[in-house]
C-alpha cells in the first residue's frame, strides 16, 4: 500500500507535467522552455502556485496576477494521473509491470485531453508510446497471441518484443484500411490518421486480444456519447468531428486496470 501511495503523489506530479504537454504540444511549443506561465498574462508562475491540485483550490480557480480563470482541466488531469499511478502499483505491485502501467496510463491521460480539446494526437505520445510499449515488453510482456506462429526454442524476451511490434503494426495496419475504405465509400475522411497511430501504441503495450477490445469498447463508447451529444446539440452528423482518440483512451485504461496479468 506504501507503493501505491507513494505511485499516486508521484502521479500528481506527472499530471502536472502533462498539463504543460496537453497546452504546448498541439501549438508546437517547447515543453521545457519557458516555464510554466500564464496563458493570459504570461507571468511566470511560482513554485508555490503550481502545486499539483493544491494551488487550483488555494487560488480560488485563477491566476494571482491578472485573474483569469485556471480551467478545471488542470486538477482533473493531475487528479486522474494520481489515482492512475496509484491503480496501478496497487494491482500490480512495484514492478516493471506496474510502472508500464503507470506509463500507459500517462500517455492515454494526455491523449484524452489533447484530442478532446484539440482533435489532435501528438506524435510524441503515440509514435513514442508505440515504441516505449515494445521496448517494455522484454521485461512486461504484452497478452501473448502470436506464440503458435514462432518456434519454441525462440528466447522469451525476443518473442516478447516482437508480440508487441506485431500487435502494434498489424492493429495501426487493420484500422487504416478500415479509414480507407470508409474514406473511398462516403467520400470524406473518418478516421485521422493520428487514431492509426494510437491504436498502434495501444497494441504494443496491452497486446492484440486487449487492443482489440479496446477498440470494440472505445468504438461503442464513442458512438454513443457522439450520438447523444449530436441529439442534445441539434448539431450536424456530417460536420461534427467525433474525437475517437479520447473514448479509445478511456476504453484503453480500463482494459489495462481490469484484465491484469500481462
Amino acid at each position: 500500500m506504501t507503493e501505491a501511495i507513494l505511485a499516486g503523489l508521484s502521479g500528481l506530479l506527472i499530471g502536472s507535467f502533462l498539463n504543460v504537454c496537453i497546452y504546448r504540444l498541439p501549438r508546437d511549443l517547447s515543453v521545457v522552455r519557458p516555464r510554466s506561465h500564464c496563458p493570459s498574462c504570461e507571468r511566470m508562475i511560482s513554485w508555490y502556485d503550481n502545486l499539483p491540485l493544491i494551488s487550483w483550490l488555494l487560488l480560488g480557480r485563477r491566476c494571482r496576477h491578472c485573474q483569469a480563470s485556471i480551467s478545471a482541466r488542470y486538477p482533473a488531469v493531475e487528479l486522474l494521473t494520481g489515482l492512475l499511478f496509484f491503480a496501478g502499483i496497487y494491482l500490480f505491485g512495484p514492478t516493471v509491470a506496474g510502472a508500464k502501467i503507470c506509463l500507459f496510463s500517462a500517455i492515454m491521460i494526455d491523449l484524452i485531453f489533447t484530442d478532446f480539446e484539440e482533435r489532435i494526437l501528438p506524435d510524441e505520445f503515440t509514435l513514442g508510446g508505440a515504441l516505449a510499449g515494445i521496448a517494455l515488453a522484454a521485461w512486461a510482456p504484452p497478452a501473448a497471441f502470436f506464440q503458435l506462429f514462432f518456434p519454441d526454442t525462440l528466447p522469451p524476451r525476443l518473442f516478447a518484443v516482437l508480440e508487441s511490434a506485431l500487435s502494434a503494426v498489424l492493429l495501426a495496419g487493420l484500422l487504416w484500411s478500415i479509414g480507407a475504405l470508409y474514406a473511398r465509400i462516403r467520400g470524406r475522411e473518418g478516421l485521422g490518421f493520428g487514431d492509426v497511430k494510437m491504436v498502434a501504441c495501444i497494441g504494443a503495450f496491452l497486446g492484440l486480444s486487449p487492443a482489440v477490445l479496446t477498440i470494440m469498447f472505445g468504438s461503442l463508447l464513442g458512438s454513443v456519447v457522439g450520438l447523444s451529444y449530436i441529439a442534445f446539440t441539434k448539431r450536424d452528423a456530417r460536420t461534427y468531428e467525433l474525437p475517437f482518440g479520447s473514448f479509445l483512451g478511456i476504453a484503453a485504461v480500463l482494459v489495462a486496470l481490469l484484465r491484469p496479468g500481462y
